[in-house]
């Protein structure tokens, strides 16, 4: 479990930035962590909050991580596969961004999927290579806000976390200053009391997070941001 510090920054047409705690869990999708009776309705996990679903075989999280790679074209490594992600909470669960890292059998990444779900109910895998974990790039091709277009690249940076975890995105577009995202956290031992200090710290982290979100888009309305208008539902289906 990473104790997190999430920041975004919008440098135009309007400065508006914000900064929130929050908790991240590091897992094995293979063996997510099973935490006492009386914790699960703040911690679960399920694999029906990623992805795509399975079509054939055991519909589980690694088998929607693999299908993923394969739909882009990608080899399926065979290894381990860790995934950052939120806990679900009281049964809910909101993910902005979900990064699962594919590791061969000597233990080496390499592919990396990054997961964008939006405040709509869309989800969206972008596929990537080992080298994001120092620096790549990927054209964006999901709404995500009411106030960004479907367009421009992002540069991403998404290492594996260990002792730290530190991840940026950067949505570049031409004539527009970059609109930026930092992932920051510590490793902490997931023990029952730590959880609980989790919430104390950053509470309902998931429901939170949704109204966090919806609130600063409501402050950005507000200013005079335009609305930009959500394709249609077609673009909005949970694929990858």
């Amino acid at each position: 479990m990473y104790d997190t510090e999430i920041g975004h920054l919008r440098r135009s047409p309007v400065e508006h930035g914000f900064r929130y705690r929050s908790a991240s869990w590091f897992i094995d999708v293979d063996t997510p962590p099973t935490v006492p009776v009386w914790l699960r309705p703040l911690v679960s996990f399920r694999a029906s909050d990623h992805l795509s679903p399975v079509a054939d075989g055991a519909d589980t999280l690694r088998g929607r991580v693999e299908e993923t790679l394969r739909a882009h074209g990608a080899q399926v490594p065979g290894g381990t596969i860790t995934a950052l992600l939120n806990a679900r909470c009281l049964g809910y669960v909101f993910d902005p961004l979900t990064v699962f890292w594919c590791h061969d059998a000597a233990g080496a990444v390499r592919a990396i999927v990054a997961e964008v779900h939006n405040t709509y109910g869309g989800r969206h895998a972008y596929v990537l290579g080992p080298s994001a974990q120092s620096g790549a790039s990927v054209a964006k091709a999901f709404y995500v806000s009411p106030f960004n277009a479907v367009d421009g690249v992002y540069r991403l940076r998404m290492p594996e976390p260990d002792g730290e975890l530190s991840i940026d995105v950067v949505l570049e577009r031409p004539g527009r200053a970059p609109f930026t995202a930092e992932w920051r956290g510590a490793r902490r031992v997931p023990t029952p009391a730590r959880i609980l200090l989790a919430q104390l710290r950053a509470p309902l982290v998931p429901l939170v997070a949704a109204a966090r979100i919806r609130w600063h888009g409501i402050r950005l309305w507000a200013s005079g941001l335009p609305l930009v208008p959500r394709p249609g539902s077609t673009d909005q289906k949970a694929h990858s």
